[in-house]
């Protein structure tokens, strides 16, 4: 394996991660700050109303990226097992 293989290897890796969590976290980023809007519109500062609203956006993202995420980490699994053997020399 050659150190441009691993810094490959690795950088697909990551992107592939940042791929798959994208869509929660950007769920859950909308959720709080229409949350906090809404707090500083009703001058209503309680720290625990977030939560509730984040964790279901949260929820709500999964069920709706669940099957592209899963197809995403399956394609990039597969390709690494199908190639192993080229990784190995």
């Amino acid at each position: 394996m050659t150190i441009e293989f691993v810094t490959g290897f690795f950088f697909e890796a990551i992107k592939i991660t940042i791929l798959l969590a994208a869509p929660v976290l950007m769920f859950g980023l909308v959720a709080g700050v229409l949350v906090s809007m809404f707090q500083a519109a009703t001058s209503i500062n309680e720290m625990t109303m977030v939560f509730i609203p984040k964790m279901l956006a949260v929820v709500i993202a999964l069920l709706i990226f669940f099957p592209w995420m899963l197809k995403t980490i399956i394609d990039f699994t597969q390709n690494l097992f199908i190639n192993l053997p080229g990784f190995i020399h």
